[in-house]
Order: structure tokens, then sequence, then C-alpha cells
């Protein structure tokens, strides 16, 4: 289970709408290299490496050299560890508004 610093740096990393649609690129694509993540996505290539550094920091990430080219893909571990959280967080909810329902009801 991922410390609390690295969930919070998940959720941070996925908090940015440009981040979140680079993760949804590369779900939707598979390994994709800078030049293909930033073609019309209208930002610079220096601004999307910077979000897949953030990205990779966080764990939800990879990239590698392949000849010449960075190719980036996502980390199915470090979205596995994002996921799991997730789900946490929902279990958590779903057990509140279940003590909420029955306090409200009266029961």
């Amino acid at each position: 289970m991922p410390t609390q610093p690295e969930r919070a740096a998940q959720f941070a990393a996925l908090g940015d709408p440009q981040r979140l649609r680079l993760v949804e690129t590369l779900a939707a694509r598979g390994d994709a290299s800078i030049s293909d993540l930033s073609s019309g996505a209208g930002v610079t290539r220096q601004a999307v490496t910077r979000h897949l550094k953030v990205l990779e920091g966080a764990g939800l990430v990879k990239g590698a050299m392949r000849g010449r080219e960075h190719v980036w893909a996502l980390d199915a571990a470090g979205l596995a560890s994002a996921e799991a959280e997730f789900e946490r967080l929902k279990a958590a909810w779903r057990q509140r508004l279940a003590r909420l329902k029955l306090l409200v009801e009266g029961e």
C-alpha cells in the first residue's frame, strides 16, 4: 500500500486536466511519444514533458527511450495502486452514507 505522500502525489497528478487527458490518451492509444501526445493537444512538447514527469513521479506512467524517441506508457502497478485507493475511499463513503441514512430515517 502506498504511503500517504505517495497517495497524495497520485491524486494531485490526476487532478490536473492536462495530466488526466494524457493518462486518458495513453489508455486509449497505448504507448506514445511526446510528439504523438502533444500533436493536436494545444500545448507545447515542453509542457507535455513536464506533465509526464509529474505523472512519472506519482508512479502512474513510465518513460523509456526507443531509438531517438522518448516513449511513454501507463504504469499498471501505479494505476492499480490508485484504483485501490479510490475503492478504499468509495467503501468508506458508502459506509458513512449508510450510517447517515440510518440516523436520518431513525432506525
